[in-house]
């Protein structure tokens, strides 16, 4: 795991799309696995900067929905779709015919669940997924206690990720129990992970993450485990991290390791 410390989630959320925007400009067809919420809107308004200036096309990538509220159709207002449409398809070129959406209201749940991980498989794999984190570590919407070995599921909603969802819904009543989530063993075979955390709401959960045990109890944690996973993170949201300075060398000295290799004595 390599923590990327910026002053502000603006710089961290450039570092992210430099991440991207590589990956799509030497890749044909490349897949990306992304969220919707309030964290990744910073980088998507950034990729959206980025189509703009002409620095990249997205009309090959490939996108995929990490969860979906069940119960809810593609063109409900609060579904990923249509956060998708509104601040990636009408943003940039994605063609969405090249967005891979979870079906909120399917006719048989384990024959979604299924479907989603089979086209997963015969897409070629995830080439990097795209995570918040919740403050009781969920990733997608893998709540406290989720198998650290999971597939797509279907999973209740904790009641303080609910509560967290009463302005997007508009009223307790109307936000869904239940979802369908990439699980995390699914997320764990991307062959890169990408966590963005901003602000000092998000400190503890960092600190979790990077620094706590891996457990169920806190699903973050696994990405101690991934061998390409980076957090994308700001000075606040890193704050509680007893390494944080060695975190920062760590990362800022990587461009200086082949130097030192030529002029290491023998």
């Amino acid at each position: 795991m390599e923590i990327i410390i910026e002053a502000t989630k603006e710089m961290a959320a450039d570092k992210i799309v430099e991440k991207i925007v590589s990956l799509v400009n030497i890749k044909k067809y490349p897949v990306i696995s992304l969220p919707s919420g309030k964290t990744p809107l910073i980088v998507y308004q950034k990729m959206a900067e980025a189509y703009k200036r002409g620095e990249v096309d997205f009309s090959e990538t490939l996108v995929l929905a990490l969860d979906e509220f069940l119960g809810i159709p593609h063109d409900h207002p609060c579904s990923t779709f249509s956060y998708f449409q509104e601040n990636l398809i009408n943003q940039t070129n994605i063609d969405p015919r090249n967005i891979y959406l979870i079906d909120g209201r399917p006719t048989n749940l384990k024959s979604e669940c299924r479907r989603v991980e089979e086209q997963i498989r015969d897409l070629g794999g995830i080439d990097i997924q795209i995570l918040g984190i919740g403050r009781d570590g969920h990733i997608g919407f893998n709540e406290p206690g989720s198998s650290l070995t999971s597939r797509t599921r279907v999973k209740p909603l904790a009641q303080s990720t609910r509560d967290n969802l009463v302005s997007l819904f508009g009223a307790p009543e109307k936000v869904p129990p239940f979802c369908i989530t990439l699980g995390i063993g699914t997320i764990m075979e991307a062959d890169q992970v990408a966590l963005l955390a901003f602000g000092n709401e998000k400190a503890t959960a960092i600190k979790r993450c990077v620094e706590g045990p891996i457990c169920s109890a806190f699903p973050a944690s696994i990405l101690q485990m991934h061998p390409e996973a980076e957090l994308y993170i700001d000075e606040e949201a890193a704050s509680l991290l007893e390494q944080r300075d060695f975190y920062k060398w760590a990362h800022e000295s990587k461009s200086t390791i082949e130097e030192y290799m030529a002029k290491a004595p023998l």
